[in-house]
């Protein structure tokens, strides 16, 4: 079996102020962001009554399912005993907590009226997708800060496996309530669709372990680490195999609406005809954040060099952000069906796509949700030992 010991970074303070200043710099803007819009309302950014989730969504969204899918890093470790991962566990439950702050850190902020969250706590209509997300949101926090608890203090690791079982199936729910968000939309000709509950779950593994593999490769770079080639093989054919499952529920999903004439309108806009949102579905979540990637793995050269897996998995990220305002924005541009099977017209935009043009406040509250989690990750791994140092004699004979 292998195994691992627990380091602490290496004592740079000029180096780990300046990483607490530039991500305060962005919280910063966040927070002036957010003023801005809780003073003047949603009237001053892009979103209107047609398009009601914008940037802000799209980061936030992004963030919460990748939260539930770093966390399968641990879950390989605990669910499924493979040792390699389990050393990596504090690490996944850190990052699923950080990421999963910072996405409902951007939704409270882009509420609007971020003071009525007190209300969706405390009064639930469990028929609505939304009352029963905030449940899972909140489970999600208790139960992966005690499965971190069990796996940092050794008199309570008897309790670890029990709890990454419960966390496994707990953020499996959470990821198919978010998706379901989209599915149970029956009013939009983009969502409306079982697969997307599905579809959600393996993004959220794709985005979760190149989320991952980012970290970890920098923590390594910035302690002069060195990760086995061979873990560094098993984590990034993990990730293929995820990128490439992500690219077929895509393309299933997209050929599953072709096969209903309902549906031809919306898939020729979104393939052929969307102009931003056909590049951005082509270039940025087939291409750089499937194609790209998957080559970038699988050759015999970049696939054996941590940087080159690193940046397959920022490309992976990137194509997520891709699919996510394809999906969120993109879903929304298209025209709503008002009365299915009738013409209809008047002087409301009937039949014509919705335009959105987002505001730099909106990119500075959903980047201001990847820095709340960029700082939870950098203060908790210079206070505490979340990074792992594998012993190699012990990890051959294992493998032996």
């Amino acid at each position: 079996m292998a195994s691992a010991s627990y380091v602490e970074t290496q004592s740079r303070p000029g180096a780990f102020w300046g990483l607490l200043a530039l991500g305060g710099l962005f919280m910063l803007a966040a927070f002036g962001a957010f003023l801005h819009f809780e003073h003047n309302g949603h009237v001053v950014t892009g979103m209107d009554n047609q398009i009601v989730w914008g940037i802000p969504h799209v980061f936030a969204v992004f963030l919460i399912v990748a939260a539930s899918g770093v966390l399968n890093v641990a879950s390989i470790g605990s669910v499924f005993g493979k040792p390699d991962y389990k050393a990596r566990a504090p690490l996944s439950g850190l990052l699923a907590l950080a990421m999963m702050a910072g996405g409902l850190g951007v939704l409270a902020a882009d509420l609007g009226r971020p003071d009525r969250l007190i209300v969706a706590m405390t009064h639930f209509n469990f028929k609505s997708i939304f009352a029963l997300n905030m449940i899972f949101y909140s489970g999600f926090f208790v139960i992966v800060a005690a499965y971190l608890v069990t796996m940092m203090d050794r008199s309570l690791n008897r309790w670890s496996k029990p709890l990454g079982f419960f966390a496994f199936f707990w953020r499996l729910a959470l990821t198919t309530a978010t998706g379901s968000i989209f599915g149970f939309l029956v009013a939009r000709t983009a969502y409306a669709s079982a697969l997307i509950a599905p579809m959600f779950i393996i993004y959220s593994f794709a985005y979760g372990l190149a989320a991952f593999l980012i970290v970890q490769g920098s923590m390594y770079a910035w302690n002069k680490l060195q990760l086995d080639a061979r873990i560094l093989k098993r984590m990034k054919n993990l990730l293929a195999v995820f990128v490439g499952a992500s690219l077929y529920f895509t393309a299933v999903m997209h050929l599953t609406n072709l096969y209903f004439a309902k549906q031809i309108d919306y898939e020729r806009f979104l393939l052929l005809e969307g102009g931003l949102y056909t590049a951005t579905f082509w270039l940025g979540q087939v291409i750089l954040g499937g194609i790209v990637p998957l080559a970038l793995l699988f050759h015999p050269a970049s696939g054996k060099s941590q940087k080159m897996v690193v940046v397959a998995s920022a490309l992976v990220v990137i194509g997520g952000l891709a699919q996510m305002y394809v999906t969120i924005v993109g879903g929304q541009a298209f025209p709503l069906e008002m009365f299915p099977g009738y013409a209809v017209s008047s002087s409301f935009q009937d039949g014509i796509v919705n335009a959105y043009s987002p505001t730099l406040g909106e990119f500075a509250l959903g980047f201001g949700g990847i820095a709340l989690a960029f700082l939870i990750t950098v203060i908790a791994v210079r206070v505490l030992r979340f990074l792992p140092q594998d012993d190699f004699a012990t990890l051959k004979a294992g493998n032996d």
